[in-house]
């Protein structure tokens, strides 16, 4: 059976809120990097930080270029997304080197999650693209050893970075819900169905628990 033009329709919105979403937040990645790499305190940590930023600035090509692709202008797909991103980096900014590697550590692991998630829903090569782009990298190791290191230096960071870290966890995910809820199809329903408000706790949920694994691995309370 074919597509109906309904669901093709949908299908093809969803892709596109999904990699403005994602250019977005690669764009904005790169420049709160860039600026949070001033905390570092060693040439080599500011370097490291650069780097990912340098990353992050790699990804947003992909992704504008992806959306050029498909006949669509990069910047009106990136615009609805624009003010809550910024409201949430607003929200969460880092008073020091740590806060900054444990924000970058977070959003950078439960973005690629929720981004992975929804694109479960999209044609194979969307799916294979975003998994691409998405999927944790070298970027997110260097992040865990840079946090590991800090802790085994100084064990007292362990209170105050896992609290930081509860925050984090509880602003992005708030923000993936209320995403959730402005732009309906970035829910897993496209393929299950039911109600929207249900479907995004659901995801938020598994964002979650996969969070609080990451954070056991580090010693970590979640």
């Amino acid at each position: 059976m074919g597509t109906s033009p309904d669901a093709a329709a949908s299908a093809g919105q969803l892709s596109t809120e999904l990699l403005g979403a994602m250019a977005y937040g690669e764009l904005s990645a790169f420049g709160r990097l860039s600026s949070d790499s001033r905390y570092a305190p060693t040439l080599h940590d500011r370097s490291v930080l650069a780097k990912i930023a340098v990353g992050a600035y790699g990804n947003f090509a992909l992704l504008n270029d992806r959306l050029s692709e498909m006949g669509i202008d990069p910047e009106h797909a990136m615009l609805p997304f624009q003010r809550a991103f910024d409201h949430f980096h607003e929200r969460t900014k880092p008073g020091d080197w740590f806060e900054s590697v444990m924000k970058a550590y977070v959003i950078d692991t439960v973005s690629s999650d929720f981004y992975r998630a929804v694109s479960m829903f999209l044609d194979p090569t969307t799916q294979h693209f975003v998994e691409r782009v998405a999927s944790p990298d070298q970027a997110t190791e260097v992040l865990r050893v840079l946090l590991r290191r800090a802790l085994a230096d100084d064990p007292r960071l362990a209170s105050r970075l896992a609290l930081w870290g509860r925050r984090l966890v509880g602003e992005a995910l708030t923000q993936a819900q209320r995403v959730g809820m402005e732009h309906p199809l970035l829910g897993p329903m496209l393929k299950s169905g039911g109600d929207a408000r249900a479907a995004v706790k659901r995801l938020t949920t598994e964002l979650a628990n996969k969070h609080a694994r990451r954070m056991t691995g580090l010693g970590l309370t979640a």
